[in-house]
């Protein structure tokens, strides 16, 4: 099996990497992302490339997949309620050819690059998956509580639904302009809903009465800001909710510490940009 970390570009054709034809995001939607923390996108994927993606999901949730070893990390249940099931993995592009070249998806990477304002380098990965009938919550959180191992913030992250998302099946939730709080700590992402009241003050607490849901139809996304609070709800549904997420740097961001920054790859020392064979380039953007 081999590791397709060592393609630093696509290795099939079934996304187009044509930057000049790729839909750009208006003025309008780059000010409501600077306002709201989040955006809903274009659609970026279509039915050959969904049904590529989830052809190859079905493979890689079935825990004897060819390639196992290379996860950064994988869970067939990261919920913590024993009657529901979350599925959540990182590191699906260096397993299968589909998700490996989603990466370069000009779909993507063109609005990546307006919201950071740079070059966009690739940070991780995500499966979220959640059954029919029994998927599980992620809760409240900010991406960049995890992240805190990469300076400086700026991070990007796209949500993208492989099945039609809606609040019944557990959609994806956002705070509107929870991205200007300060950095929380860390409550846990599969578990309590109400966790994170721990961490906020009352005004914060009160925010979250009206949550923003985001419906999406499967192969549209929405890029949301890396201290932007959001969470997803249970899937009670007869049909699963599954989604893949990219999450990107604006080329420049270093590691933070003399340690792996994710299990399995190598250590980048404190101070360095991210970069090699786990971080490739994905958008170079000459300066105007």
């Amino acid at each position: 099996m081999p590791d397709l970390a060592d393609f630093h570009s696509p290795v099939s054709e079934l996304f187009s990497t044509d930057t000049a034809s790729a839909t750009m995001l208006t003025t309008d939607q780059l000010a409501q992302y600077q306002r709201d923390g989040f955006l809903i996108g274009p659609r970026i994927l279509n039915s050959e490339q969904l049904s590529a993606l989830k052809d190859e999901l079905t493979e890689l949730t079935n825990p004897e997949h060819d390639g196992r070893e290379l996860w950064y990390e994988y869970h067939s249940n990261e919920a913590t309620d024993p009657g529901t099931v979350l599925f959540h993995a990182l590191g699906a592009w260096r397993l299968r050819p589909a998700f490996h070249d989603s990466l370069w998806n000009a779909a993507f990477t063109v609005p990546a690059s307006q919201l950071l304002g740079g070059s966009v380098r690739f940070w991780h990965d995500q499966l979220f998956c959640k059954p029919a009938l029994h998927g599980g919550v992620v809760a409240w959180h900010q991406d960049y509580s995890y992240w805190t191992r990469t300076t400086p913030m700026a991070h990007l992250t796209c949500w993208i639904g492989l099945d039609d998302a809606t609040v019944d099946n557990g959609c994806i939730h956002y705070v509107p302009g929870s991205h200007k709080w300060d950095l929380l700590p860390v409550t846990g992402l599969a578990g309590d809903m109400t966790a994170i009241r721990d961490v906020l003050t009352e005004d914060q607490w009160e925010r979250f009465n009206n949550p923003v849901a985001v419906e999406l139809s499967a192969g549209e996304c929405v890029f949301h800001h890396p201290l932007t609070i959001h969470g997803s709800f249970a899937n009670r549904t007869e049909r699963p909710r599954r989604a893949t997420v990219l999450n990107v740097v604006k080329d420049g961001v270093c590691s933070s510490v003399d340690e792996l920054l994710l299990d399995g790859t190598e250590i980048i020392p404190a101070g360095q940009p991210l970069g090699g064979k786990f971080f490739p380039l994905l958008l170079h953007q000459r300066n105007r």
